[in-house]
């Protein structure tokens, strides 16, 4: 047995005719949370009440889509012990009922995967906000966490019983929860398989609650914390590497960058290797594990960064201030390889 959960604020005549479709395709259990709707759009919710295969729960005011499918799964988690798990749906009838079955029956074949329902977002009737937010935040997920998701801003989500623990304790109340929904799985080691769906958009996607600034922020926000350490420890590294040339610029060409290359990647380094253990990938290993790894990488990123600035120096005969550029432009480079690294073997767990 499944249970649909359906989070949804002042829903129009659409609420229904999902009920309607979902029962009409023999789901027998339906749960819709009412999330703080005003008085003008109650009727859905009294209409959908009166059904033998709803259950309506109700937030006195709105408190966001992420805390609305965590009193849905708590409730599941007291009143629905039986079941093999839940299916996430919007409210707007942007997913059809034979997609949600399909969801529905993956997950009953798959057992502990999470089912993901993504649509394709090549079409030309989908929305440009749509279509550039999916894409933009499917990059960030592969480069920061390794996670292919082809739909991250999907709400067709079949979560198997065994997780819905987990899910009620993934931080976020509002739009970031889906978001940070699909972080645990990678931090908990959830498994996910994506099944294609129907692409539908309602009025160019009118009837959603999504704030694109605000959201936005708060989603990236959140993905960005990956990044911010590896940043500012490149920043820091770059600013010591100017004044240590500057402090030894009388000790020779050669000898001036591999002494400012090796202290300010000293410093920058130990900042950088205790923020991402602590803040980035919150390794629960002791530092002695990691440690080892994190420098064997540093020594050589440190060795190919003086390399090529060397070279860089050399070939072209540049002062100072270009050589901290070049360097710049060299450390941009390797950052990006190094944080791959660090997420795929130095943390891996």
């Amino acid at each position: 047995m499944v249970s649909i959960i359906i989070p949804s604020l002042n829903p129009d005549e659409k609420l229904m005719l999902v009920v309607h479709s979902l029962i009409e395709t023999g789901f027998k259990d339906i749960i819709i949370v009412n999330d703080g709707s005003d008085k003008e759009h109650a009727e859905p919710f009294l209409e959908a009440g009166k059904l033998a295969e709803c259950t309506v729960l109700t937030h006195e005011v709105n408190r966001g889509k992420g805390r609305a499918l965590k009193t849905a799964f708590e409730y599941c988690l007291l009143h629905r012990k039986e079941i093999d798990g839940v299916v996430t749906v919007d409210g707007d009838n942007q997913h059809r009922a034979q997609d949600i079955l399909a969801c529905a029956q993956k997950m009953q074949e798959e057992k502990d995967a999470v089912i993901l329902g993504v649509r394709d977002f090549s079409g030309k009737d989908v929305p440009f906000k749509s279509r550039f937010g999916n894409h933009m935040t499917s990059f960030v997920f592969r480069f920061a966490c390794g996670m292919k998701i082809s739909d991250t801003q999907t709400g067709l989500r079949a979560i198997p019983f065994a997780w819905l623990k987990e899910m009620c304790e993934v931080s976020g109340e509002r739009f970031e929860y889906e978001t940070n929904m699909l972080l645990t799985f990678k931090k908990l080691g959830i498994s996910y398989v994506e099944v294609p769906i129907q692409t539908v958009y309602i009025d160019e996607n009118a009837t959603t609650h999504f704030h694109p600034i605000r959201d936005s922020i708060k989603i990236y926000g959140i993905i960005f914390k990956f990044l911010f350490g590896s940043l500012s420890s490149c920043l820091l590294d770059l600013g010591l590497f100017a004044l240590l040339q500057m402090l030894t610029a009388g000790l020779g060409e050669k000898l001036c960058i591999l002494i400012s290359t090796v202290l300010a990647r000293v410093v920058s380094s130990f900042y950088n290797y205790n923020f991402n253990r602590r803040a980035v990938f919150e390794s629960k290993d002791k530092a002695s594990t990691t440690i080892v790894r994190y420098y064997i990488l540093c020594v050589l990123q440190m060795m190919v960064s003086f390399a090529l600035v060397y070279a860089i120096k050399k070939l072209f005969l540049t002062g100072s201030f270009l050589t901290v550029v070049g360097k710049a432009v060299v450390d941009t480079v390797l950052f990006l390889i190094s944080f791959q690294i660090q997420r795929a073997w130095v943390f891996k767990k």
